[in-house]
């Protein structure tokens, strides 16, 4: 869809496989709707609240969210996992660990593991993805309880009340 009137074979000039074609566009939605780049020189907000403000903003992506969640069927193409987690450890860790750096200069995080963090927040994304682990409503939400427990104990309190409301809020809309 929305292709403007190109044919399949006009696509396929452009792109040798379908892998290919979902690379481009996963690299293309992520450059064109980068949270982190309206963030990043955002005086008024500290690393924390950046890193909330850009989950935050990725979730409300009206187009991105619907893809994600209907993605080619990732398990059964290595490849377009292995493009993703490449796509994600290139672009995503640096631009995590940066506001984890920024967060533990200004105070607002605390943590040994600025690295590590900003190397598995990009990971647990993939965890969350129906199409790699399938999960309820309720699983989903209890994911993200993990989540937030987790990452709490490691210094890095993402998911604070507010944000896990809107997230059941979220949830709940997709069980209705």
């Amino acid at each position: 869809d929305g292709l403007d009137g190109l044919t399949r074979g006009a696509v396929y000039h452009h792109f040798k496989s379908k892998e290919e074609i979902m690379n481009a566009l996963i690299e293309r939605m992520f450059l064109e709707n980068n949270p982190f780049i309206s963030l990043k020189n955002r005086t008024d907000l500290n690393g924390l609240q950046k890193m909330k403000m850009a989950i935050a903003m990725n979730q409300s992506d009206e187009e991105r969210v619907p893809l994600s969640e209907q993605a080619v069927p990732i398990l059964q193409n290595p490849r377009i996992l292995a493009g993703m987690i490449e796509s994600n450890r290139k672009n995503l860790s640096p631009l995590w660990l940066e506001l984890i750096s920024e967060g533990i200069s200004d105070g607002s995080i605390q943590t040994n593991y600025a690295k590590e963090l900003s190397e598995i927040i990009p990971l647990l994304e993939l965890w969350l993805m129906p199409s790699v682990y399938p999960a309820t409503v309720d699983e989903m939400i209890h994911k993200f309880e993990f989540m937030s427990e987790m990452l709490t104990k490691m210094g890095l309190p993402l998911f604070d009340e507010d944000m896990m409301k809107q997230i059941k809020q979220a949830f709940s809309k997709i069980n209705q």
